[in-house]
């Protein structure tokens, strides 16, 4: 005869969700996808979550800081920064708040990017240009930093 499995306790969602903010920080959604994933009861999750964040063990605030250092030292631009925040949960307000408090010199990011990824080359005719870009454009960089960059 099969076992049946133990009834989920709220010291086992607990110690998951604690598991993975541990190696990083984790957006709300993120850690509710995660752990319903493990097939918790979603009501023992949320309220799991709950707890955490009004602790202060999850923040989507923190969330949204680190995510934004972390695609900057990439060399991503705002506009998709801001989608991929909008994709993990974080609240348009929160992601716009974040972006201007993160004080990034967009211009900056994106001529470090664009030299590391073209060296100092001009490009050779209108074609070469425009796929730079659309390159610089599909990293999330708006029209006007482009062009200021490229002309």
């Amino acid at each position: 005869m099969g076992q049946e499995a133990a009834p989920a306790r709220p010291a086992d969602v607990r110690d998951a969700a604690l598991r993975l903010l541990a190696q990083r920080e984790h957006s709300l959604l993120e850690l509710r996808t995660k752990l319903t994933r493990r097939a918790w009861p979603e009501a023992l999750v949320d309220d799991e979550l709950a707890s955490l964040a009004e602790q202060g063990l999850q923040s989507d605030q923190r969330y949204a800081e680190s995510f934004i250092r972390s695609r900057v030292s990439r060399g991503y631009g705002p506009i998709r920064i801001r989608a991929e925040l909008l994709e993990r949960g974080i609240d348009r307000q929160l992601a716009e708040r974040s972006l201007r408090a993160s004080e990034t010199d967009w211009l900056f990011v994106a001529a470090d990017w664009y030299q590391r990824r073209f060296g100092d080359h001009s490009p050779l005719d209108f074609k070469e240009k425009t796929r730079r870009q659309q390159a610089l454009a599909r990293r999330g960089f708006d029209h006007a930093l482009v062009r200021e960059l490229l002309d």
